[in-house]
């Protein structure tokens, strides 16, 4: 099994052309997001209830709710190709579970 913390990332492409440290006390850091929410075709209880509650609040034309988890994480190193790679291994691996959820990678610099 692939370790997620192997090797650097430092390579030379650039998703958001991540701006270099011009000192040696600075640290280059970019920020991933993951999105997980539930399949679609499955119940989402807990979006139900919020869904119900919204309604006996008085917010009136809400057609329907999906809860959903969001994780921001800051790894050392440029936002590029590798790092959005083990973004995704992370999120197979441990941020969703694939039988009942979808996620969404995003990285930022």
């Amino acid at each position: 099994m692939p370790s997620i913390l192997a090797g650097p990332l430092h390579t030379t492409a650039s998703l958001n052309h991540a701006r270099q440290p011009t000192s040696p006390w600075e640290r280059l850091v970019a920020r991933v997001v993951v999105d997980v929410m539930l399949k679609p075709e499955i119940l989402d209880p807990q979006g139900q209830a919020v869904l119900g509650a919204l309604g006996r609040l008085g917010f009136e034309g809400v057609g329907s709710v999906r809860q959903g988890k969001r994780f921001e994480i800051e790894v050392d190193g440029p936002a590029d190709e590798a790092l959005k790679a083990r973004a995704e291994e992370m999120a197979e691996m441990l941020l969703a579970n694939l039988v009942i959820e979808d996620y969404s990678v995003r990285v930022e610099a």
